[in-house]
């Protein structure tokens, strides 16, 4: 009796030990997926030149270790002068070869432009830039005392040196229905991590009843929440962004709201 306690009581450790290593292999196999996740990568090409009036041809090569993206969800060119941030414009892209996402722009006046890439891909978002000069390159907005400091101070508007930010404009924004809102940002071209991201509503130019929404940071450089929009027309939102690092930047955007 008691051998045959002892064999079944051995086959039982074995089982449970089989068990154990199959759990700790597939928890490491799981593990091992989760740290081999590659990163997309952006190649832009953008002449160093070009004249005012006249396309501009821009591309960006999307890659995935050795593999071509070909099904990004957004590739869109955003264009500025320097110092005019504010009036930046923006520039679809059509995908004319395999992870190949090409555009034509064209710039009015002499000048020296900046031309980022806002490349959103299976889960990620990066947005590398490259500079092209226009024409002479020397037709710039004089900077008056008072913007310089508050530059030094706050650089509000994309001032601050390396500083980007992508607001991801919800489509089909209705009444009572919460809308997800999602800013990527970026500094040095790194994904800009534990910044403070808030938005200030404002629905029909009623400022008095602006409301705030916190973002949180869902990913690394990607801060989310939802805004709930209890009247139809249009709204305008205030991205603010700060860190502990002196940061204080913001951005304004208007969208539609339907019934």
């Amino acid at each position: 009796m008691k051998k045959r306690q002892l064999v079944v009581s051995t086959a039982l450790i074995a089982l449970l030990a089989t068990g154990c290593g199959q759990n700790d292999e597939a928890n490491k196999n799981a593990s091992t997926e989760d740290e081999m996740v590659v990163p997309i990568a952006v190649e832009v090409t953008v002449p160093e030149t070009g004249e005012a009036g006249e396309l501009v041809h821009l591309a960006a090569a999307v890659t995935q270790g050795d593999e071509k993206v070909t099904d990004a969800n957004d590739v869109e060119y955003e264009i500025w002068q320097e110092g005019k941030k504010e009036e930046s414009w923006m520039v679809k892209s059509n995908q004319k070869t395999d992870g190949l996402y090409e555009a034509d722009a064209t710039f009015e006046n002499d000048g020296v432009y900046h031309v980022q890439v806002h490349v959103t891909a299976r889960d990620m978002h990066t947005m590398p830039m490259k500079q092209i000069t226009i024409g002479k390159g020397e037709t710039q907005t004089a900077v008056s005392e008072e913007s310089t400091e508050a530059h030094e101070h706050h650089g509000h508007h994309g001032q601050t040196v390396g500083f980007s930010m992508h607001f991801m404009e919800p489509e089909n924004i209705k009444m009572n229905e919460p809308a997800m809102m999602m800013v990527h940002l970026q500094q040095d071209e790194k994904a800009l991590e534990q910044a403070r991201v808030r938005l200030e509503v404002v629905i029909n130019d009623q400022a008095d009843k602006a409301q705030w929404v916190t973002l949180t940071e869902d990913k690394a450089g990607e801060y989310m929440g939802e805004v709930p929009f209890d009247e139809s027309g249009t709204a305008s939102v205030t991205v603010h962004v700060e860190n502990d690092t002196g940061l204080h930047e913001h951005e304004t955007h208007t969208l539609t709201i339907s019934e």
